[in-house]
């Protein structure tokens, strides 16, 4: 059975985009085989491309092996590495028209795309085991996304993210991955990363992906929904902490070490301040530069202090990023206080106070957004303040643990795993709880 070919969204501009054939292409609609650098710009609603205006264009490639590239494409959008790069894809490719402008989707066998995805989530350097359980889990992850999608189709329901209506002093969202009409999957870290052929490929990443070829997680006959993140920071979070209110049993907390130990309450807020503020032993607790190699790229290591870390703001920083961020003018910011944790400690609903109003904000990633010019590493964090005068800190110190939501597989622990010496399926029943692996194709 032939692997799904999915649909990538890997950028939209609203004037021009500009890539490359690096093989012959095929024009579907004109027949017309095409070579070298291309460009079309965005005019009247419509694509210009070689003097014609076309609604959407569709690039065949003529070899399995033909491949493109993408001029300027933007990475970790809104986050603290964001940069743009040249990116290189195999398969096709389709340029459609969207609300603000041309968005470029790339047509790819999921088995290719699956190939870049551990490559660009990881290092290709990464070992063969911690590649494997990445395999299942981005496959898995992928198919279960475009399940959900195709159901709600059917059933003509679009789910949004609840929130709280103006004047309430609330304001509780989440952002998921049902955003996208165009394509199946974008191509950054609101989804998976997937950089084509830009990251150096090994023969152990394509043994990976070939070894596991349509293995996926289930769970009572379900796929399951196998979230990821950099770093849990010691114990992983539950779903329905950082998504909608829907429980799923393999994504419950798991204390991210290889002795059998109580977990922490880390919802009960005095662990949490305990925990968050203190180094306790786990897999993800390391800065062994060969094990960080195999999960984090290159400009991933720019970031060192991602199982314990700590942000300082003044008050008027503070305020003047809140500000910016809510459109909300709080006056100065006079306390943060955490209402609600989650599992791994991570704050789900975070209370700010300010001289001229009082809001609410959650759940983990609003939070994380509110808080810095990009995003904080996580919403686990305890707050200090320090020279307070008339109920005003001059500093405020954030001091937090973990890289990301927490949910699901840890990928710094993981990596740790490998090197240890556990298998891919040692790694996903640890962080996938009930899970089995199953055979789709």
């Amino acid at each position: 059975m032939e692997a799904p070919v999915i649909n990538v969204g890997i950028l939209s501009e609203e004037k021009a985009i500009s890539f490359v054939f690096n093989a012959a292409y095929v024009h579907t609609e004109t027949g017309a085989f095409l070579t070298g650098e291309q460009h079309v710009l965005f005019v009247g609603g419509k694509i210009l491309f070689n003097g014609k205006l076309y609604h959407e264009l569709f690039f065949e490639p003529t070899s399995r092996e033909a491949t493109f590239d993408l001029k300027a494409v933007t990475i970790g959008q809104q986050f603290h590495w964001q940069r743009q790069e040249d990116q290189c894809f195999k398969g096709a490719l389709n340029l459609v028209i969207d609300q603000e402008g041309i968005t470029a989707i790339n047509q790819v066998d999921a088995e290719e795309y699956l190939t870049s995805v551990i490559s660009s989530e990881m290092s290709a350097l990464a070992s063969k085991e911690l590649l494997k359980a990445h395999a299942i889990i981005s496959r898995s992850w992928l198919f279960s996304l475009v399940e959900k999608k195709q159901l709600h189709l059917a059933t003509q329901v679009t789910p949004s993210p609840p929130q709280v209506a103006a004047g309430s002093h609330e304001r509780i969202c989440w952002h998921d991955h049902t955003e996208h009409t165009l394509f199946d999957v974008c191509a950054d870290d609101h989804c998976q990363r997937y950089q084509g052929v830009t990251r150096a490929f090994t023969p152990t990443v394509r043994e990976a992906v070939e070894e596991t070829r349509g293995e996926v997680l289930m769970h009572e006959g379900s796929l399951c929904d196998t979230r990821f993140s950099k770093c849990c920071g010691g114990v992983s979070e539950q779903f329905e902490s950082c998504w909608e209110p829907v429980h799923h049993a393999y994504l419950t907390p798991v204390r991210d070490h290889e002795a059998a130990s109580q977990l922490p309450r880390l919802t009960q807020e005095k662990e949490a301040v305990q925990w968050i503020s203190s180094n306790p032993d786990a897999f993800c607790n390391t800065n062994d530069p060969a094990i960080l190699q195999q999960v984090l790229n290159s400009y991933d290591q720019e970031t060192t202090d991602f199982y314990r870390w700590e942000v300082t703001y003044t008050s008027e920083q503070l305020s003047a990023l809140i500000h910016q961020k809510t459109g909300i003018d709080f006056g100065l910011i006079a306390d943060l206080v955490p209402l609600e944790r989650g599992t791994s400690g991570r704050i789900i609903r975070l209370r700010v106070v300010g001289t001229r109003c009082t809001y609410t904000f959650g759940k983990e990633l609003e939070i994380r957004r509110i808080l810095s010019k990009t995003h904080l590493y996580s919403s686990a964090f305890v707050v200090d303040k320090e020279q307070v005068h008339n109920g005003i800190p001059h500093y405020f110190r954030l001091k937090g643990a973990g890289w990301g939501h927490g949910v699901g597989l840890c990928q710094i622990g993981a990596a740790v795993m490998s090197t240890k010496g556990y298998s891919y399926r040692q790694i996903l029943s640890h962080y996938y709880p009930g899970s089995t692996i199953q055979k789709r194709y």
